[in-house]
């Protein structure tokens, strides 16, 4: 496969400058402000990385609450045919869709269909074919699913677990139970698990007895006006469909596997399932902070969410469904990874302040440290809106 190294600059210039002339106050429209200089050096970065790796795309997104800031898009979003990368493009965003059933979950909470410490065995009972469960422990219970606590291994030991249909996801997280073992007792420790949060999704989808998926459309998508976000991307949206590559460190490119996937990943729904756009990222960031204009969490949710769950520290840990950190100046960072064959994604906000950074790109590793670089031009943006 021949690539392409150049980058696309969709409207060069202008463009990131029409942005800034629409969010920035009248009065720094004159002058090179702090967050024009943060945005400008991000912008540099991220065309030389995208050109140097000469790969795929990466498409990128400042926002402030619900208000996006900046957008860019470098590189090709597919190489044949060749396609320039668009600000409105869809991306996989691989383990950022447990975020979404975290949330869901605690929509759910909210109606009284379940309580974060309910055994998960009430509305799913083939849970008892879990293997190798430690003598005298605990249910594991939503709470455990949802922060990685539940003692369960990552992977379940079954070929094929990770392929097939993606209406046929259901089936496959059963077909798993038996093949998934405890490696720790439930509420013991942290130990990231992708069974666990496929697990909870079916769980979901039995205590509110309606599918999964659309479950998180109708709850989560639909109200806070994520149209381009999907599980399935319906075919008038194809054209704005980001191809994945999935690279390897000889140099070599697999368009192929990635391109399999979009009709299924056995059981990896819940916790890997779902696509959108730099924007809609941005939309769900600001039902996290609670200036959604659509109403989703309640205050006591969104802080129990966001509350470290694991027995790390309390500078660090996992809440539910979000990684959180906390940085020296005492703000609580929290976001999400993805990475699924083709696809990367980084996303990661400061609820307090409602800044937030999103990043999807279309292939694998790169000379972009997707996490790195939005927590440093976060923590930049953040060291110019601290009080002095």
């Amino acid at each position: 496969m021949k690539h392409v190294g150049s980058v696309h600059r969709y409207g060069g210039v202008l463009l990131l400058q029409s942005f800034l002339l629409l969010t920035l106050p009248l009065a720094a429209r004159a002058q090179h402000t702090p967050l024009q200089a943060t945005l400008a050096r991000f912008e540099t970065r991220l065309a030389s990385d995208v050109a140097a790796d000469s790969i795929g795309s990466i498409s990128a997104a400042v926002f402030h609450r619900e208000r996006i800031l900046w957008a860019r898009s470098f590189g090709w979003a597919s190489v044949d045919p060749p396609r320039p990368a668009e600000t409105d493009f869809i991306y996989r965003t691989g383990s950022i869709s447990k975020s979404f059933t975290a949330v869901l979950l605690m929509l759910l909470v909210q109606d009284g269909l379940v309580a974060l410490d309910d055994p998960v065995e009430r509305h799913l009972p083939e849970l008892s074919a879990l293997a190798d469960r430690p003598e005298g422990a605990a249910p594991i219970t939503f709470r455990h699913l949802a922060s990685h606590t539940s003692g369960l291994i990552r992977e379940p030991r079954l070929q094929g677990a990770a392929a097939g249909p993606i209406e046929l996801w259901e089936e496959k997280v059963l077909a798993s139970l038996p093949h998934t073992s405890f490696q720790s007792a439930p509420g013991e420790r942290y130990s990231y698990s992708n069974i666990g949060f496929g697990i909870l999704g079916l769980a979901l989808s039995r205590a509110a007895n309606r599918p999964f998926m659309e479950l998180v459309e109708e709850r989560i998508f639909s109200p806070l006006g994520m149209v381009d976000s999907a599980f399935i991307v319906p075919p008038s949206n194809r054209l704005r469909l980001a191809a994945g590559y999935a690279n390897q460190r000889d140099g070599r490119v697999d368009a192929d596997a990635p391109a399999r996937e979009h009709a299924g990943r056995g059981y990896k729904v819940p916790n890997g399932g779902v696509y959108a756009t730099v924007a809609d990222l941005a939309r769900f960031s600001a039902a996290l902070t609670g200036t959604s204009p659509a109403s989703l969490l309640t205050e006591a949710s969104r802080r129990q969410m966001l509350e470290v769950q694991t027995p790390e520290s309390e500078t660090g840990g996992y809440g539910l469904g979000f990684s959180i950190s906390t940085t020296r100046e005492g703000e609580r960072l929290v976001g999400h990874g993805g990475s699924v064959a083709g696809y990367t994604a980084h996303l990661l906000v400061e609820p307090e302040s409602g800044y937030g950074v999103v990043l999807l790109r279309n292939y694998g590793s790169g000379r972009t440290n997707l996490g790195g670089a939005t927590r440093q031009v976060l923590l930049e943006i953040l060291a110019t809106h601290r009080p002095r």
